[in-house]
């Protein structure tokens, strides 16, 4: 799916993260049973009418002490210009009009994405109506009074945010065309790994991180087999600044995961995992998408008989909710087992669209009750497992019907995991477990 994405961006202290947080409401910590997924509160799915997007609030994006807060706010709205689908611009009708208001509006007004004013703090409607006018100067017809606060106009704020999505153009691909990203920070040789696995120059390759062109979708064949790689090293960003320049390209990123089958993670093993990568690994592990880890400049590295497992053993502590993904160590610059790439995107897809009978999955989980039997509360009350139903796949989906579902915990949903993944394997791919009750 092609989600659109829609970015808040305002001068500081007018409720940018309130809003953010009233619009994306509890699906803030859709996986807060995965406590090593980096959630910097900057992205989450949101809905709308059954609209999904992705919302990101570029006052969550941090960047270095020394750059000035007119500074921050420019880039901040450069993010959305390049970034966002849909951009709210959001201030404080009970401030009116500010000349940082002005700044940043003659920033926007050089997008040609729409720009929606999102006028926060009116709980006050008889003033908050007198007000409103001041901010037509900022050159935008769509102004919505709102209060975050309380969800006052939220509603009317999200219908403009939608009515702009059928303007967007999606890609279609067959369903038989795997289509994967190549994701990871600036400089990591994404473009380079890109061009191996194509035998040719298809993507123009810089030293500089932040250069290359625009991303674009690499369709390729190989052995009878279709592929398109939706190539996010292509990212040109306006200023080639340092500041930030690795949050400019995660909002990029998330959008190529959310468009792909497998998402190819490719990690600099001369700096090992860094908060980027676990980010946009956790956002691919909460989409249900399959996972590769491409530990890239391997050549680089002095080794031993030893090190390939050290590297293993840190990569599996760093991001342990991706315990389930094959690393594979490669070097884009002398092609050393790039081409394997390709048998594990295969493989990876094959698992994540498994389905397995439902009598041999009710005997794993039958087993797995025999050997540790489920959790209780307090009272001693045991929950109870009837039966087990797979209902879905991209990613694995199961449910589980139960005498009480409010009995399952963390703990012990993970030990039925790991014994679905002992039994049937599902490498590469997260799965997930649902409780009903019967």
């Amino acid at each position: 799916m092609n989600k659109p994405v829609v970015a808040i961006v305002g001068r500081p202290n007018v409720g940018k993260s309130t809003l953010f947080n009233r619009i994306v409401g509890s699906r803030i910590s859709i996986v807060e049973d995965e406590p090593s997924i980096t959630r910097d509160r900057i992205y989450a799915d949101a809905e709308w009418l059954g609209r999904p997007f992705l919302m990101v609030d570029t006052g969550g994006i941090e960047f270095n002490e020394e750059v000035k807060m007119k500074e921050k706010m420019r880039y901040q709205a450069e993010i959305a210009i390049e970034e966002a689908d849909v951009i709210l611009f959001t201030v404080d009708i009970r401030d009116g009009l500010t000349n940082r208001d002005k700044e940043i509006a003659e920033l926007l007004r050089k997008a040609d994405k729409p720009v929606i004013i999102a006028a926060n703090k009116a709980e006050n409607i008889k003033e908050a109506k007198l007000a409103k006018y001041d901010f037509y100067e900022l050159g935008f017809s769509e102004i919505c009074l709102v209060s975050a606060q309380h969800g006052q106009g939220t509603g009317d704020l999200l219908d403009e945010v939608i009515s702009h999505f059928s303007e967007l153009e999606t890609t279609d691909y067959d369903e038989d065309v795997i289509k994967f990203s190549v994701v990871g920070r600036p400089n990591v040789g994404k473009s380079s790994l890109v061009n191996q696995m194509l035998g040719e120059e298809r993507v123009i390759v810089s030293d500089i991180a932040g250069t290359t062109r625009d991303a674009i979708d690499t369709p390729f064949r190989s052995a009878d087999q279709e592929y398109v790689i939706i190539d996010t090293a292509g990212m040109r960003r306006k200023g080639k600044v340092d500041y930030g320049v690795e949050k400019f390209s995660v909002i990029r990123a998330l959008r190529a995961v959310d468009r792909s089958d497998v998402a190819l993670i490719v990690i600099d093993a001369q700096e090992g995992v860094t908060n980027q990568d676990k980010r946009i690994a956790g956002y691919a592990h909460e989409e249900g998408k399959a996972v590769v880890l491409v530990v890239n400049k391997w050549d680089l590295i002095e080794k031993d008989n030893q090190t390939m497992d050290r590297y293993i053993e840190e990569i599996r502590y760093q991001v342990k909710f991706l315990n389930y993904a094959p690393i594979t160590f490669v070097s884009a610059l002398t092609g050393q087992r790039v081409l394997r790439i390709l048998d594990l995107v295969d493989y990876v897809v094959k698992e994540n669209e498994k389905r397995v009978k439902r009598n041999m999955l009710n005997d794993v989980i039958n087993e797995a009750v025999e050997i540790v039997q489920p959790p209780s509360n307090k009272q001693g009350k045991r929950m109870k497992i009837y039966s087990a139903k797979q209902v879905g796949i991209k990613p694995p989906s199961f449910v589980l019907f139960v005498n009480d579902p409010e009995l399952l915990n963390f703990a012990y949903e993970r030990y039925l995991k790991n014994q679905l993944r002992k039994a049937f394997g599902f490498e590469g791919t997260p799965i997930r477990i649902k409780v009903r009750r019967k």
